[in-house]
């Protein structure tokens, strides 16, 4: 799909780059946003590199978008022929992590089999200084939060036809979502050895019960062989004018239960408000709660943690969630 890649140039260079800073809440809600880099502070020969992918002439305006915590571009750009884009583009220089996970985004999102609703790799490169993304720019909204009962209902019919055409998945030699998610979801009996003076008091109560319920979570998630994309939240989803669902920003995907998806977008109705019965039908109860229990273990976790280097914002982030999703499992453990 026009993807190239370039040789490791081993060289340093300083960067004096403007950070641009979104907004942290929304209506007393924690949103995952982090701070940017945009398209002016990318080296002139990326620029002109990326120009080449997209065709058209020269970038004439660039857009930056909020959303994510990766300290990269997330640019919809125009050229002066009027080509439109999506560019995507990090440093090592500025996180290691998100450099990785833009490389594993490339690799994913190009291997996607033609007619996946995602969006359209038009190339990208990693040159050992930077790794770059070039997207077919979607036209499309995110799912509105708090979640309305529609856009529920809609996401759960899209996931599951997202699911069957991603059985069996179609990528080889990625990990597991047990590979991913088992340690982190673990959490619960690192807490219970040393709680945390700020510990939600009926989490510190009932620790046992979450942790085993993590346990039947963890247990679950070595079934299937589905390619699931486990980081589904709205701001990972855009909704196209004529209703189509598009599922963005592929990094973590993995092999996994074909259900996983809907149960992790899930947390994310939970979190922001709304009834994810829709999106739970027909997934064994105990597997829906052991797989919350777990997700909850790893936000409360990790958002104590120092923050990791720049992306001052994920720990507050974490720490919302983890939060919000307590009265939904103390409902469940408790009810």
């Amino acid at each position: 799909m026009g993807v190239t890649t370039r040789p490791v140039i081993h060289r340093r260079r300083e960067f004096g780059w403007a950070r641009r800073p979104v907004p942290a809440t929304i209506a007393g809600m924690v949103v995952a946003s982090g701070v940017r880099i945009g398209w002016d502070d990318l080296p002139g020969r990326v620029r002109h590199d990326i120009e080449r992918i997209i065709g058209g002439g020269p970038v004439v305006s660039a857009e930056s978008q909020a959303g994510g915590f990766s300290p990269g571009t997330a640019d919809r750009v125009r050229t002066a022929s009027g080509v439109r884009a999506f560019v995507k583009a990090v440093s090592p220089a500025l996180n290691e992590e998100s450099a990785a996970m833009a490389r594993r985004e490339l690799r994913i999102s190009s291997g996607l089999p033609a007619g996946v609703p995602v969006a359209r790799v038009l190339g990208g490169f990693d040159d050992g200084e930077w790794v770059v993304l070039v997207l077919e720019d979607v036209a499309g909204t995110h799912p509105r939060t708090p979640w309305v009962d529609g856009e529920i209902r809609a996401a759960a019919a899209a996931l599951r036809d997202l699911a069957a055409m991603l059985t069996p998945a179609p990528i080889p030699d990625l990990p597991s979502a047990s590979d991913r998610l088992a340690p982190a979801f673990g959490r619960w009996q690192e807490l219970a050895a040393a709680p945390p003076d700020d510990l939600d008091p009926w989490a510190a109560r009932r620790m046992d019960a979450l942790s085993a319920a993590a346990g039947r979570g963890i247990t679950a998630l070595t079934e299937g062989r589905t390619l699931v994309h486990l980081d589904l939240r709205a701001d990972n989803i855009l909704i196209r004018p004529d209703g189509r669902f598009v599922f963005i920003d592929w990094p973590w995907g993995c092999v996994g239960p074909a259900w996983l998806d809907s149960v992790l977008l899930a947390i994310n109705v939970i979190v922001h408000g709304g009834d994810p019965a829709p999106l739970l039908g027909g997934v064994d109860r105990a597997i829906t709660v052991g797989v919350i229990s777990g997700a909850t273990a790893m936000f409360q976790y990790s958002s104590r943690l120092p923050p990791p280097p720049g992306l001052p914002t994920v720990r507050a982030f974490q720490r919302f969630q983890g939060e919000a999703l307590l009265p939904w499992l103390r409902a469940a453990l408790d009810g």
